[in-house]
Parts: structure tokens; sequence; C-alpha cells
């Protein structure tokens, strides 16, 4: 039983090998940045969704930012692939767009692993991320000092935010009020 249980704690808790060590990857492509408060992340980042043509896949520490749900859901409702991971916290949060995303038909998935699943990044058709210190929230954007990148024209970078968030997401547990 106890090497069951290390087993099956050790699973969640360690990456895929191919993502356990810290990776060095070329730079190519080229990176569009924004910062806050007020420097127009939200409307950069609904830019990049309302662009999306396949998939979009989140990992999220705090959500409430109705305008980057609501373009979540516009993607979906166009046939593009959206799924979210978002830390146990959002689950009790009085203000997640969990329930909204859920409700509207996105998959949300919630990761308990960690004391915090503080990841903040977006995958995009699985060719952008968009990633930084800004949380989709309200504060991010209006209060905050916060900076967000938009990585584009690197796929072996891609493709590792890709083999973490599948990490992820096949380690967590679908969202339920």
């Amino acid at each position: 039983m106890t090497t069951f249980i290390s087993t099956f704690v050790s699973s969640k808790l360690s990456p895929p090998g191919s993502i356990s060590t810290p990776q060095s990857i070329p730079a190519t492509g080229f990176i569009e940045v924004g910062f806050s408060p007020n420097g127009g992340i939200t409307d950069l980042i609904i830019k990049e969704l309302d662009a999306a043509k396949k998939s979009i896949e989140v990992q999220a520490y705090s959500f409430t930012s109705a305008p980057i749900a609501a373009a979540l859901v516009g993607a979906n409702r166009r046939g593009v692939m959206v799924r979210v991971i978002l830390d146990k916290s959002q689950q009790t949060e009085k203000y997640s767009s969990a329930t909204y995303l859920t409700n509207a038909g996105v998959p949300v998935h919630i990761d308990r692993a960690f004391a915090i699943a503080h990841n903040k990044i977006m995958i995009v058709d699985r060719a952008d991320v968009i990633t930084g210190s800004f949380n989709f929230t309200k504060a991010a954007e209006q209060n905050n000092a916060e900076n967000c990148l938009i990585l584009r024209g690197n796929q072996q970078l891609v493709d590792i935010y890709v083999m973490n968030w599948e990490w992820r997401w096949n380690e967590t547990e679908s969202y339920s009020r």
C-alpha cells in the first residue's frame, strides 16, 4: 500500500523525463511583450485568443478576468478546442471563471497536486505561448505591476510547454462546484 501511494503521489508531482530537467532551447521566432497596470495586456491576450483556429490550452493560478473568459468561450463556440487547468483555489474562490467556463462547455480541470499551481500560460494552436507574471484577472490589468510575453515561432519551446500542459491535464480532475 505504501508503495502504491508513494508511486501515485510521485507521478502527480514528478514531470515526465522529457521535461524533468531544465531545457536549453535555441532562440527563434519573435516575442510580443506587454506590461501593466493599464498596459493593454488583456487586449493583447484577447486578440491572440480571437485569432486561434484549432486549440487553446490554459494553465492559471487565478482566473477572474471576464473579458478573457468570454474570449475563451467565444473560441470554444467557433470550434476551437479549449481546455483549462486551474489551481485548487479557483474551486472555492468567490469570483473564479471556472463555473462560467464549465457552464459554457469548456472543460476545466483542477490541479490539487501542489501547494499552488502557479502557472500563467496559454498555448494557442500549439504554435504560440502566452506567459509571464500576469494572472488572468482584472487586478492584474488595472492595479498590479505585471508582464506578459507572447512567444511566437519557436516550435521546440512550444512542444515543451505542451508536454508540461498535457502532464498536468492527465494528473488533474474535472472541475465541479
